[in-house]
């Protein structure tokens, strides 16, 4: 057992869709299933359980990635800092759940769920292979992402609104200049601005660098609006 929680990891590497990482994007599925078809009419007592138990897991799963590289003495601020995009997103959920604040759910809505769903289906774990403690825990957390803001928007019927998706898109652009001046100060490579990560990731299809940025601006745009469009489809139906 001690040897998934070693950060010299000799077991085997990541594989990508292969049974472990499938059973895990079948149990994050399941739970979303459940959350849009099977959990009906909660009340408020049971909803607002929910969500400080789902800030919990989530403050905890996060949490742990932190304390297992202090443990192994492996945290810096070149890679540890909370500045990736599903990092920030990730501890602002916790905020979101707690607060019930729609400017956080509306700006993570699209930001969490298309970054998160990019690292689930193509992690950057390398030769941490499942059940390696870092990538149940890269899993979890990205899936934990996920499935709280798929609650907020069918349990506590949160919705988000056309002009989220540039308002979203104006908040990510002058958080990514931040993280680029910090990437340049310390020597970081936050949400990769700086160069591509050392693993295959979606980043290999868009391009060199600087190109690839570029071309994800045009890419948030396109699965921001996917991520819209049931919202576009229900108000037709409904009138």
């Amino acid at each position: 057992m001690q040897k998934y929680f070693d950060y010299n990891y000799d077991g085997p590497a990541f594989d990508a869709f292969g049974p472990g990482h499938l059973l895990a994007l079948s149990i994050i599925t399941a739970v979303i299933i459940y959350l849009i078809w099977g959990w009906h009419h909660p009340g408020e007592d049971a909803k607002r359980r929910a969500r400080f138990a789902l800030a919990g897991v989530v403050l905890i799963v996060e949490s742990s990635w932190h304390v297992w590289n202090l443990a192994n003495n492996t945290w810096d601020m070149q890679r540890h800092l909370p500045l990736h995009t599903c990092s920030m997103g990730i501890w602002l959920s916790i905020l979101m759940l707690v607060t019930r604040n729609y400017r956080l759910y509306e700006v993570l809505y699209f930001i969490g769920i298309a970054g998160a769903t990019q690292a689930l289906l193509t992690p950057t774990l390398g030769a941490y292979g499942l059940p390696h403690f870092w990538a149940v825990q890269s899993l979890s957390s990205h899936g934990l992402l996920v499935i709280s803001l798929v609650y907020m928007t069918t349990i506590e019927g949160f919705r988000p609104r056309w002009a989220s998706i540039w308002r979203t898109m104006l908040i990510l652009n002058l958080y990514m200049l931040l993280v680029t001046g910090i990437n340049y100060l310390i020597g970081s490579n936050y949400m990769y601005t700086v160069r591509k990560p050392a693993t295959l990731t979606l980043l290999d299809a868009m391009g060199p660098w600087p190109w690839y940025i570029l071309t994800g601006e045009f890419l948030a745009i396109f699965l921001f609006s996917i991520l819209y469009l049931p919202f576009i489809l229900s108000s037709r139906r409904s009138t």
